[in-house]
C-alpha cells in the first residue's frame, strides 16, 4: 500500500506540470494585455510598457513560463495583479466557502441519492422504481442556474423562507477562532491557520459557540447546496440503483435470506457494502469536480468562492491567480481520486495494492 501510495504521488508531478503548461498557454491566448485591463483604456504607451516590465509581461513566452515554474517550485504562486496581493491568500481566503458548498452539496446528494437509488434497485420495475429514475434524468438534465434561480426566487423572495444569496445576514457577527479562543498574540504562521480556518463559518459558529451564527449561516448553505447538489444527487441514485441490481442477484444475497436474516440486514450489510465501490468513485469525482466546477452556483447565489474569483480574475487578465487557482482544484482533484482509490481496499480486502 506505501509503495502504490508513493507511486500515486510522484505521478502528481507530471500531472500538473502538464496542468500548469495548459493553463498558461490559454491564458495567454486570451485577447486583451493585462497591463492595459488594470489601468484601464486611457492609459498611456509609457505606462503600460512600465507595468509590463515590471510584471515580467514583456519577457518571450518560455522566459515567463520558467520563472514561474521556479516560483512555484518555491511555494509561491506569485501576486495579483489586480490587488497585488500573494495569490495563496487570495486562494485561501475563498477556497473555505466553495469547500462549505461542496460538502453541503454532497451531504444532500449523499442523503436523497443513496436511499433513492437502494430502494429503487430493491423495487425494481415498480412505479417507485421509475419514478426515481425520471426523477434522476430530470435532476441530470436540469441547468443548474435554471433552478437555482427558481429556488432564489420562490424560497427567497416569494415564500421568504430562505435567505437568497450571500453567507451570512447583515448584522450578524461572529468573533474568529483566534478571538474566542486567546491566540490573538500567537505567531504569523498561527494568525494565517487562524484567518484561513476562520473563512468555515459552521465550523467557526460551532467552535466560538455562537448558534445565531450558526443558524443564519446554515440557512444560507441550503439552497445553494440543493441547486449544486442536483446533478450528483441524480448520478449517485443512478449508480447505486445499478451496482445494487448486480449484487441483489447474488448468491450470497440468496443465501442471506434464506438463513432468514432481515432484509433491512441484507440490503445494508450485504448488498450495499459490496454495491459501494462504483459508488464511492461517483462520490469522489463529484466531490473533485463540485470544488472547481461550482461557478454557476457561486455568481446565482453570491457565494465568494474559488469558482467566482477564476471568473473574475479571467476577465481582468490576472493570470497568477487563475493559474494558482488551477493548480490547487487540480491538486486537490487528484488527491480525492487518491484517497478514493486507497478507499478501495477497505471497502474490499479482496483489493490489494502491490
Amino acid at each position: 500500500m506505501t509503495r502504490y501510495i508513493v507511486r500515486r504521488l510522484l505521478l502528481l508531478v507530471p500531472v500538473l506540470l502538464g496542468i500548469s503548461i495548459v493553463t498558461f498557454a490559454m491564458l495567454r491566448l486570451i485577447p486583451g494585455d493585462p497591463a492595459r485591463v488594470m489601468l484601464g483604456e486611457h492609459a498611456t504607451e509609457e505606462s503600460v510598457a512600465a507595468i509590463q516590465q515590471r510584471l515580467g509581461l514583456d519577457r518571450p513566452l518560455p522566459v515567463q513560463y520558467v520563472l514561474y515554474l521556479e516560483s512555484c517550485l518555491r511555494l509561491d504562486l506569485g501576486r495579483s495583479i489586480k490587488t497585488n496581493r500573494p495569490v495563496l491568500q487570495e486562494i485561501a481566503q475563498r477556497l473555505p466557502a466553495t469547500v462549505e458548498l461542496t460538502l453541503g452539496a454532497m451531504l444532500v446528494a449523499c442523503l436523497l441519492g443513496l436511499p433513492a437509488g437502494i430502494l429503487a434497485a430493491y423495487r425494481h420495475n415498480s412505479a417507485f422504481d421509475l419514478a426515481t429514475m425520471f426523477g434522476a434524468l430530470v435532476g441530470v438534465s436540469m441547468p443548474i442556474f435554471w433552478l437555482g434561480l427558481m429556488l432564489a426566487y420562490v424560497f427567497g423572495f416569494l415564500l421568504k423562507w430562505l435567505p437568497p444569496s450571500a453567507r451570512l445576514s447583515v448584522g450578524v457577527e461572529m468573533k474568529s477562532i483566534a478571538e474566542a479562543w486567546g491566540l490573538s498574540g500567537a505567531s504569523p504562521q498561527v494568525a494565517s491557520l487562524n484567518e484561513f480556518f476562520s473563512g468555515f463559518y459552521v465550523l467557526r459558529a460551532i467552535l466560538t459557540g455562537n448558534l445565531r451564527a450558526l443558524a443564519d449561516v446554515l440557512s444560507h448553505l441550503i439552497l445553494p447546496s440543493i441547486a449544486l447538489g442536483s446533478i450528483p444527487t441524480a448520478t449517485i441514485a443512478r449508480m447505486t440503483r445499478s451496482a445494487m441490481l448486480d449484487v441483489l442477484g447474488q448468491d450470497y444475497i440468496r443465501t442471506a435470506r434464506a438463513k432468514g436474516l432481515r432484509e433491512r440486514t441484507v440490503l445494508l450489510r450485504h448488498a450495499l457494502k459490496n454495491a459501494f465501490l462504483p459508488v464511492s468513485t461517483i462520490i469522489g469525482l463529484e466531490i473533485g469536480w463540485l470544488l472547481g466546477g461550482a461557478i454557476l452556483t457561486e455568481t446565482i447565489f453570491s457565494w465568494p468562492g474559488l469558482g467566482r474569483l477564476v471568473v473574475d480574475r479571467i476577465l481582468a487578465r490576472d493570470y497568477p491567480v487563475v493559474q494558482g487557482s488551477v493548480l490547487v482544484i487540480s491538486l486537490i482533484f487528484v488527491v480525492v481520486n487518491l484517497l478514493v482509490d486507497i478507499s478501495y481496499a477497505y471497502l474490499d480486502p479482496r483489493i490489494h495494492y502491490d
